[in-house]
């Protein structure tokens, strides 16, 4: 069995060792085991958790919600259709999340194609005073 140090499970997880303890502090990384020394001792399965903790926070999960799914998978199998639940009332908030940055990314685009376009149309050093016209918005 493969096992890991905080300092490379942190490296693998890419949170930092701080979070690692936190998160075990607080509940999301229950039972990390630890060796004769008592350091704290990770395994592939821990990997793979941490993976999905930071999909979930990641994709703007609260706290609050990722320790109750971490106690409704600890709990067992009779908890799945309340993981689920969970993870598709996530998955909605995501959603709305993308079509918003849409939206944003759509107006972004459209200020970057008319500046490109003054631009092109009189290259800096001949263009008007800063706050003259519409280049200004």
């Amino acid at each position: 069995m493969i096992s890991y140090s905080s300092a490379e499970a942190a490296e693998k997880s890419g949170f930092s060792i701080d979070t690692l303890r936190y998160y075990e502090k607080i509940g999301l990384l229950p039972d990390i085991a630890r060796d004769a020394a008592g350091r704290r001792v990770y395994s592939e399965d821990d990997l793979n958790w941490l993976g999905l903790l930071r999909c979930l926070r990641e994709s703007g999960m609260p706290i609050a919600e990722m320790l109750r799914y971490t106690e409704l998978s600890r709990a067992g199998d009779h908890t799945v259709p309340e993981r689920l639940e969970l993870l598709r009332r996530h998955d909605e908030r995501v959603e709305q999340k993308i079509a918003r940055l849409r939206e944003q990314r759509g107006q972004l685009q459209f200020k970057i194609g008319f500046y490109t376009e003054l631009v092109e149309a009189d290259p800096p050093g001949n263009a008007a005073p800063a706050g003259a016209g519409a280049a200004a918005l």
